[in-house]
């Protein structure tokens, strides 16, 4: 069986919101790692926004998409539930949930304004939230003399990492994050660019969210 190297989710809870002819909407977006977690974050919206017109909902979870659920909550049937979780589907996320909250404001948008009304709400919501690609990676800890790290800290610009803390001492030890699998290229590189003088220790090994527009490794052919 396939290991799985990643997944799309959400970053972290958030919310925006936009008004369509008087009618306010808000756009909420929360990972959720499991169903009794998307419900509950479901729970505490409707009690935050127990006044409001409608609070529709979607939620995605499992890596594999197991399991999705969509809710109108009184909206005309398709018009609302499902058009959140098409916006979801498309942008390719899981193990999050959205809800979208109205305050209707006296006018009647139509099947055809709400559906696109609620999926703009999905939309701000992901945003507000942050895409982010769940990757299989591995914590480095590079170390080098200070007369190689000018070399390195070039290379580290422009490579596919992320340095999470570099600490200058009797030498510079970066703590890196690599994804797995740019790790045995980016330790080759590492060894050209410093010509073999780094010393390496891997620190563990997780899923960590990159931003979505990183996917691509830099240091791909």
């Amino acid at each position: 069986m396939a290991v799985q190297l990643s997944y799309k989710t959400l970053r972290a809870e958030n919310a925006a919101e936009f008004i369509i002819n008087k009618s306010r909407f808000i756009g909420y977006g929360c990972p959720c790692e499991t169903e009794e977690e998307a419900l509950a974050f479901l729970a505490r919206i409707r009690q935050k926004h127990k006044d409001a017109t409608h609070n529709c909902y979607a939620y995605i979870i499992g890596l594999n998409a197991g399991i999705m659920r969509y809710s109108d909550d009184g909206e005309p049937g398709g018009t609302a539930g499902l058009p959140i979780i098409e916006v979801m589907k498309a942008r390719g996320v899981v193990n999050c949930a959205v809800v979208v909250t109205r305050y209707f404001g006296g006018v009647l948008l139509g099947a055809g304004g709400l559906v696109r009304a609620y999926a703009q709400g999905s939309k701000t919501a992901l945003d507000a939230a942050g895409v982010v690609v769940m990757e299989r990676s591995v914590r480095h800890l590079v170390e080098v003399d200070y007369s190689t790290w000018q070399r390195l800290e070039y290379f580290l610009r422009s490579a596919p990492v992320i340095i999470e803390h570099t600490e200058f001492g009797a030498s510079v030890v970066c703590t890196l994050m690599v994804r797995k699998r740019d790790e045995d290229t980016f330790l080759s590189e590492i060894t050209r660019v410093t010509d073999g003088t780094a010393e390496t220790l891997p620190d563990g090994e997780l899923f960590y969210p990159w931003p979505e527009s990183a996917q691509a490794s830099a240091l791909a052919e």
